[in-house]
């Protein structure tokens, strides 16, 4: 009798990781990571291990300046600290599709313990006969939690970039069997 070990490999062309942050106390600015690996460890995700990374250099907001500003030491020092880091420690069916994933994201050196939503998309063949599985993420940060403090005060009060930073993410991923 064998047993199947059974890894779910992101498909990067079909995820995204994005994030939303007010700037101004006026609107927001949107940016995303467009390099980051993920994996699901296991055939039940209610107990599988979920592991993510993010390339911190990866980040970008539409504007090299800005960019620029968020890899330096005022933000995520990427030269210091390339890699964000999660590691899932629970996925709990909250009812339906709607899940509640827990876990520790480490950034900059602290780890924290996050809770985010998660929408089961499903689990399909696509025209090449690979089994896929679709989830959509949802949570929000405090920046400050993991030593991304810089700001600026504005004259007629309040700051230039708030505190929290709003999280979404498209994931699809690729059974693998060995």
């Amino acid at each position: 009798m064998t047993t199947e070990k059974v890894t779910w490999k992101l498909d990067p062309a079909h995820s995204e990781i994005t994030f939303k942050v007010k700037h101004m106390m006026i609107s927001n600015v949107k940016g995303a990571f467009n390099a980051f690996q993920a994996e699901i460890h296991g055939e039940d995700f209610t107990k599988a291990k979920i592991t993510t990374d993010i390339d911190a250099g990866s980040i970008d907001t539409n504007s090299a300046d800005r960019d620029g500003h968020l890899k330096s030491a005022d933000f995520f020092d990427v030269e210091k600290y390339p890699t964000l880091h999660f590691e899932s420690s629970t996925f709990t069916k909250v009812s339906g599709d709607q899940y509640k994933l827990t876990g520790f994201l480490t950034m900059k050196d602290v780890r924290k313990e996050v809770s985010l939503d998660v929408e089961f998309g499903g689990i399909n063949k696509d025209p090449w006969g690979n089994e896929k599985a679709g989830f959509s993420v949802e949570g929000k940060l405090n920046r400050k939690d993991w030593g991304l403090n810089w700001n600026a005060a504005l004259e007629t009060g309040g700051v230039l970039v708030s505190e929290e930073v709003r999280i979404q993410a498209e994931l699809q991923f690729v059974k693998q069997v060995a």
